[in-house]
């Protein structure tokens, strides 16, 4: 009678105990789970303050890349103002160079002829049109041209001198040839072409220049030029 009481209290202990584990675990169960919920509540912060820390960095990036940028639209602009301003000068030193005296040309030149003090003398007149002084050295080349042909005059023995011509000043030179005293038609040249010195481009002139043949030789001998500079 006596063990039957003491395992029937042994048995009520037991079922208690068993009850208090349960017990027990359903609490921690729960208690895990609030802890849990309360982890990942309070990780959502942190996760709003990468964010956020994300989004100050992409402005401090780009504030860095507006002041890189500019920087280089400084610089750039500093480059090309300097290569602009040596453009400039460059112009100015080519201009400058151009407006000193050089060979007069043929494009800057009018041509005109004049009679000579002589007869068989033909005075060439050459007159700078150019904006600039302009100087002739030497002798031209002057062909006499007519409908049975062309001659080219040969150069005197003169000297040549140099000629500086300003802006709206003349010179001249001499064209000496055989006048026709022959009492034949001769031969009648109709044109002349000059060729200034030390130049390329020849001018036409309309000049009517007879000289006698004689003996049956083709016309031209006796015909000389001068060089610039000392025509009377």
């Amino acid at each position: 009678m006596h063990l039957r009481k003491i395992s029937a209290l042994t048995l009520v202990a037991l079922a208690a105990g068993v009850s208090l584990t349960a017990c027990g675990s359903g609490s921690s169960t729960k208690a895990g789970s609030a802890a849990g919920d309360s982890d990942s509540s309070a990780s959502a912060p942190a996760s709003s303050a990468d964010d956020s820390g994300g989004a100050d960095d992409s402005a401090n990036g780009s504030g860095s890349g507006s002041g890189s940028g500019t920087a280089n639209a400084s610089t750039l602009s500093s480059h090309s103002g300097t290569a602009s301003g040596s453009g400039a000068a460059s112009g100015a030193g080519a201009a400058s160079g151009s407006a000193s005296g050089g060979t007069c040309r043929t494009a800057n030149l009018a041509f005109s002829t004049s009679g000579a003090m002589a007869e068989g003398e033909l005075l060439v007149n050459l007159r700078n049109t150019g904006p600039s002084a302009c100087t002739l050295h030497g002798f031209p080349g002057v062909d006499l041209k007519g409908r049975d042909g062309t001659v080219s005059a040969a150069r005197s023995k003169v000297a040549a001198p140099s000629v500086s011509l300003a802006p709206g000043q003349e010179t001249r030179f001499t064209l000496h040839y055989p006048p026709n005293h022959s009492g034949g038609s001769g031969v009648t040249f109709t044109t002349l072409i000059v060729t200034p010195p030390n130049e390329t481009h020849p001018h036409t002139l309309a000049q009517a220049i007879n000289i006698p043949v004689t003996d049956g030789s083709a016309p031209g001998p006796g015909i000389t030029v001068d060089p610039v500079g000392t025509g009377k």
